[in-house]
């Protein structure tokens, strides 16, 4: 029950990330926002599962350097490889332009803890 779960949240994620390849750098940080929001929550705060962080209010650099250690693979730990399924291609490509993650960051650092 917990691995379909899993699955069914990384597939949703996914899906959610693909819909915006190509034309991210024109959405606005809530958009690209939905890709998190099905594990960290709609409002940053009240995640999914007790192991997910709470994100909303955290520092901008830093949860831009946390996004791309997890897609370099610097970060392995805990959640990374659900994260990194979300962020990069199958073949290791970025589903997200380097732009697109400081707006999103900004809208976690902006958003109430």
């Amino acid at each position: 029950m917990f691995n379909k779960k899993i699955s069914i949240i990384m597939l949703s994620a996914v899906v959610a990330a693909a819909a915006f390849a190509g034309n991210v750098s024109a959405a606005s940080g809530k958009k690209l926002y939905m890709t998190c929001a099905a594990c960290h929550g709609k409002d940053g705060k009240t995640p999914l599962m007790p192991a997910y962080p709470k994100i909303a209010g955290q520092n901008k650099e830093y949860i831009y350097q946390q996004i791309k250690d997890i897609m370099t693979g610097a970060r392995a730990n805990g959640q990374s490889v659900a994260m990194k399924g979300v962020l990069v291609t199958p073949d290791g490509k970025p589903r997200f332009s380097d732009e697109d993650l400081k707006v999103l960051s900004e809208y976690v650092a902006n958003m109430a803890p």
